[in-house]
């Protein structure tokens, strides 16, 4: 796919870049040839199939959730302070 000249100026004046007229034709090319690889990328089949990644763990073989304690919520407040509902706690990262 060609791109015109016109398109390549307003490109570069959108992101004020300078070429002169070899500078231009240089991008030119090289635009295209961007744009041609990524038609080319189009046509690759991008589905995914879960049987060739190579997935050995099953659901089944995972842990068993089992609840256990929590840490005592009295602990983790003792620090804060309570202000209007809202807990204040003791600033860490500067």
């Amino acid at each position: 796919m060609a791109i015109e000249l016109k398109t390549i100026q307003h490109l570069c004046e959108l992101s004020k870049l300078n070429y002169d007229e070899a500078g231009l034709e240089k991008v030119m090319g090289e635009m295209s040839d961007i744009i041609d690889l990524m038609d080319e990328i189009k046509s690759f089949d991008l589905t995914y199939d879960d049987t060739k990644d190579n997935n050995s763990i099953k659901f089944c073989d995972t842990r068993e959730d089992v609840a256990q304690p929590s840490f005592p919520t009295e602990k983790l407040l003792q620090n804060a302070e309570n202000t209007d509902g809202c807990y204040v706690v003791p600033k860490v990262v500067e």
